[in-house]
């Protein structure tokens, strides 16, 4: 009977625990049970050598199926008691068939929950037992008139038990490589999680500090000449708009990767086909920023695009945050499959040290080594202030190259 508690539903075949943990295979037991009675039954038609299956043969054959039971709870008890009332039941006289059985589903148990030696154990006392009943103590026991067993079946017994051990091993065995399998993976999952909150982050941080920097600067501008100068800080305000328009854009492109998966972008990333639009905000706060190019034009993958264009927003962002210099030079440099980048700025460095210890270094490093690319971040020996990054481009993703403008 199934039924539902906290939340699950209980499997059919097992009693739930009251912890709510896996329940007992009542199911299995009940139907190995019945398997061994019927089956003996008929064996003891063959054996007329052997005792009858009376009553207590039978009180016998359920006192070792009982323990089958809690099998995965206690193996190492149930295997070992399984074995003694086996023994018991051929102490008995007993007649031989199924209840060997219960003592592998016994051991079984006890291998696949890590107790080989224990099964072993097991196995191995009850096979010396009969080994006495069979050829030294039957003279004193039931069947009347019994004499000894022939050597040659002691081989098939030896048998039995070997095998019985080596499927049992080959179950575990399967069974820890397939938890393996499913920590690797359940592992590999949380990685790429935290790798997509990485990226996120990063892309958030990009995004925000570039156009909260413009804002910033251009919201200084407005509050100092909002009495003596209307015009210009009307001209600030739009610029404001124009930044926090921009940087709302990019940050719900950013957080539609949180959508259901599957589920395509709404807007393309952006790349360094927009690096004029970046140069037009920088030059809305106050930054003069030139360009130039170098070696055969391409168009890099999408991801190592992305991360120019980032590098080179991050270096700018910095220049306005932290540099006094009120100029800026991006050279970018297409190289036979590889992608340079070079952002200068004359200095001093202002408020913070030059560089700063935040995130916006370690994030361009992080995209950088994330392509296998490198980059370099300090001071010039002349004054001024450096970003230098180099990304590698994987040549069957760039197309052929075109006429540098």
């Amino acid at each position: 009977m199934e039924q539902e508690r906290t939340g699950g539903l209980v499997p059919w075949g097992r009693w739930r625990r009251g912890d709510g943990g896996p329940g007992l295979p009542w199911r299995s037991t009940v139907l190995i049970a019945v398997v061994v009675m019927v089956g003996t039954g008929f064996a003891a038609r063959n054996q007329p050598d052997r005792e009858a299956l009376d009553a207590l043969g039978r009180v016998l054959l359920l006192l070792a199926a009982a323990p089958l039971l809690v099998r995965h709870r206690w193996p190492v008890p149930v295997v070992f008691t399984v074995a003694a009332v086996t023994l018991g039941y051929l102490v008995a006289g007993y007649p031989y068939g199924p209840v060997f059985g219960m003592i592998a589903v016994a051991c079984f148990a006890a291998v696949v929950h890590g107790h080989r030696t224990a099964a072993a154990w097991a196995l191995g006392l009850l096979w010396a037992g009969h080994l006495l009943l069979s050829h030294w103590l039957y003279r004193w026991l039931p069947p009347a008139g019994d004499g000894p067993a022939p050597w040659g079946q002691e081989l098939p017994a030896a048998a039995f038990a070997v095998a019985v051990l080596a499927a049992s091993e080959t179950v575990r065995v399967r069974r820890e490589q397939r938890a393996q399998l499913r920590a690797d993976r359940a592992a590999a999952e949380r990685r790429r999680a935290d790798e997509e909150r990485l990226r996120i982050a990063r892309e958030l941080h990009d995004v925000l500090a570039h156009s909260i920097s413009v804002i910033h600067v251009q919201a200084g501008v407005g509050l100092a000449l909002l009495d003596s100068d209307p015009e210009q800080a009307r001209s600030a305000l739009t610029t404001i708009k124009a930044a926090s328009k921009e940087a709302l854009g990019e940050v719900r492109q950013v957080l539609d990767t949180l959508r259901t998966r599957g589920d395509a972008p709404r807007a393309p990333a952006p790349g360094l086909g927009r690096l004029p639009e970046l140069v037009e905000q920088a030059a809305a706060a106050g930054l003069a920023v030139t360009v130039t190019t170098a070696g055969p034009r391409t168009v890099p993958p999408p991801g190592a695009d992305l991360a120019a264009f980032r590098i080179v927003q991050e270096a700018l962002t910095n220049v306005v945050r932290h540099s006094g210099s009120r100029t800026a030079r991006v050279r970018i440099g297409y190289g036979s499959g590889h992608l340079a980048l070079t952002v200068d700025d004359d200095g001093p460095a202002t408020g913070t040290e030059a560089g700063g210890s935040g995130n916006g270094l370690a994030g361009m490093r992080e995209r950088a080594a994330a392509l296998g690319g490198t980059i370099e971040a300090g001071a010039r020996p002349d004054g001024g202030f450096r970003v230098h990054a180099v990304l590698p481009l994987r040549r069957e993703e760039s197309p052929s190259p075109q006429e540098s403008p």
